[in-house]
């Protein structure tokens, strides 16, 4: 099979594999090529599923808003695979004046964005989720964020542009970019090497590894997440959730298992490794947060807990952008652990960058060179 292609993408997580979709729409030949023996083993099968706009920061905000809009409410029937969508809203729930104070300047900044989110009491609350502990004061509702199951939107997306004639590679390792004649042609494996007139990078936190090959950098470290599962329970209640403090956040799935994620402090004493191992602490400390906001779900079991890296930019916003320091280059990483509700919309401006289209979106916020030292 030849290793010449339209577009090669480096990365099968969800925003490759959706990229890779766009892309095969056009009628382009697109080759994915993945580190890892298994396609989404990054941050998209290492999250807790939101497709919220609330609590997002402004810049990208009107990204998840058009998503919203024009792709996850019809993203199903489009990809063939019941990705287990649910629009049943956001509770952001706060214990605290401080807290509250926190949900109020979101709120505030989202409005100002245009989003249909406000401030409500604990009355309000509790009407909208009837289990919530009484520790609650207040919260923000947001009405039209979701949420989705995470590897099965991976493996949708994946399947469909497999359908559409993607080719996919898994364990190939990429070691460089290769330019010639001053552009960005050539992608170099530990045992093979690809060629395409464009290649997107969307590697998560291996992507500064391979754009130091083309003298790029950016500023982003390694954070780490991790998540649970709990056995399944009879339905109880579909919103999104989350804390001022964001110490928690997920939903109960379709199938009635809970799944939920947080941060849990340990980064800098985790080495970097293929999949990090969750800690005995973390599962435990997540579980205390959560029976505070919602004693009801104190006897479940926990089924199993995993853990895995982000790549957490250092102005929380990702990169997305065709660098004009390498023509033939387009970037999209540092995504900030913010990446799956974004992806569909990140995805389809990534492949309008790829052809040289005009983007869905203004993008001028997620440029390369926003971190150059102006003089």
């Amino acid at each position: 099979m030849s290793n010449v292609s339209d577009v090669i993408i480096i990365g099968a997580g969800i925003i490759g594999n959706a990229t890779a979709y766009f892309l095969t729409k056009k009628g382009l030949k697109v080759t994915v090529l993945e580190k890892s023996e298994y396609i989404g083993n990054g941050g998209s099968s290492r999250n807790g599923g939101g497709v919220r706009q609330s609590g997002r920061h402004p810049a990208e905000l009107p990204l998840v808003m058009y998503g919203v809009k024009n792709y996850w409410p019809t993203l199903s029937e489009e990809l063939g695979t019941d990705i287990e969508y649910y629009q049943e809203g956001n509770l952001r729930l706060g214990k605290t004046p401080e807290h509250i104070k926190t949900l109020e300047g979101l709120t505030n900044s989202a409005v100002s964005g245009g989003l249909d989110v406000r401030m409500i009491d604990y009355s309000e609350a509790k009407e909208i989720c009837p289990y919530l502990s009484e520790e609650v004061i207040g919260a923000s509702w947001c009405p039209t964020d979701g949420h989705a199951n995470p590897l099965l939107a991976t493996l949708a997306y994946y399947r469909a542009a497999r359908r559409n004639g993607a080719r996919f590679i898994s364990g190939a390792e990429v070691t460089e970019i290769r330019k010639i004649a001053g552009r960005a042609r050539r992608v170099i494996t530990t045992e093979d090497s690809f060629e395409a007139d464009t290649i997107i990078l969307t590697a998560g936190i291996e992507s500064n590894r391979i754009l130091e090959t083309v003298g790029l950098h950016v500023p982003m470290n390694p954070a780490l997440l991790e998540c649970l599962v709990t056995e399944d329970s009879p339905p109880l209640f579909y919103q999104m959730l989350g804390t001022a403090m964001a110490d928690f956040y997920g939903h109960q799935s379709k199938h009635g298992s809970f799944v939920f994620g947080g941060t849990t402090g340990f980064e800098p004493y985790t080495s970097l490794g293929k999949s990090p191992p969750a800690t005995s602490s973390s599962a435990p400390g997540t579980c205390r947060g959560i029976m505070k906001y919602f004693p009801v779900l104190k006897d479940l079991k926990i089924v199993r807990s995993w853990a895995g890296w982000m790549d957490d930019c250092m102005d929380h916003i990702p990169v997305i952008d065709a660098p004009e320091e390498v023509p033939g280059l387009v970037i999209g990483c540092g995504f900030s652990g913010h990446g799956f509700g974004i992806s569909p919309t990140a995805a389809a401006i990534l492949s309008q960058l790829a052809v040289g289209e005009n983007t869905v979106l203004d993008i001028s916020k997620f440029k390369y060179d926003r971190f150059k030292v102006r003089t």
